[in-house]
């Protein structure tokens, strides 16, 4: 994953997220927070046990959106320095990272709002679809309807 004109992270992947290796390449010299969000794969939904998720996208729409989110980002929190928008595609098992957000700041308030916010947006904006398989059967889980106002 490569890091963009902001010195940004922005994908898909269908590989495992490794999230320190991430952050060390956001950190630089300037930054006196990092704040990471780490969605993962439970064992349950609703009393259900889960065994695996596969997550599905339209790639292009989902990273136009992942870059909406970042804009969104930066411009809701002017002090933060560098970010990683990323979520896994394909077949999870449980525990493995489906989703991270990463905020760095040179101060942990802004780091921890844009966190938060970045996920938050994801969920509503981003769409990318979960599929989860239980001992029992399986359902397409339906978040929240990206608004497509682009």
């Amino acid at each position: 994953m490569e890091l963009d004109s902001a010195g940004d992270i922005i994908a898909l992947t269908p590989e495992p997220i490794d999230t320190p290796g991430i952050v060390r390449r956001l950190v630089r010299a300037r930054v006196g927070a990092v704040a990471t969000f780490e969605g993962v794969v439970r064992d349950n939904l609703h009393g259900r046990r889960t065994r695996h998720l596969d997550y599905e996208a339209y790639e292009p729409m989902a990273l136009k959106m992942l870059r909406r989110v970042a804009a969104e980002m930066r411009a809701n929190h002017p002090d933060l320095d560098r970010l990683a928008l990323i979520h896994r595609l394909g077949r999870l098992q449980l525990s493995e990272t489906s989703v991270l957000v990463v905020a760095t700041s040179p101060h942990r308030a802004t780091a921890f709002d844009a966190c938060r916010f970045g996920i938050d947006r994801i969920k509503t904006l981003v769409p990318i679809w979960k599929h989860e398989h239980f001992e029992d059967g399986d359902v397409w889980v339906e978040g929240v309807r990206p608004t497509l106002d682009l």
